[in-house]
């Protein structure tokens, strides 16, 4: 089971980022203010593994997110977020 796998499994959204990045910051703000549950997989430079997976999902950008039942997407995505908040709604 790899990183991704793991972090799923709770049903808790996901935010794949590196440590430094302006749409991943964006995109914790937004979780945060719609009280959205999340956890966090930093992507470090030499983590080839989790890097060679969101690039086979078509992903090249960061962050990357994975909600239940919306799926994954790429950079900073506030209808995304607010589909999320109302699904929790």
């Amino acid at each position: 089971m790899n990183k991704a796998e793991k972090a799923q499994a709770d049903g808790l959204v996901v935010v794949f980022s590196p440590e430094s990045c302006v749409q991943c910051t964006a995109t914790y703000r937004a979780l945060d203010a719609k009280d959205i549950e999340y956890r966090t997989i930093t992507v470090a430079d030499g983590d080839d593994e989790t890097r060679g997976l969101l690039r086979e999902l078509g992903f090249m950008q960061f962050p990357v997110v994975w909600a239940p039942g919306v799926g994954y997407w790429a950079g900073f995505r506030p209808d995304k977020i607010g589909e999320i908040h109302g699904r929790l709604a």
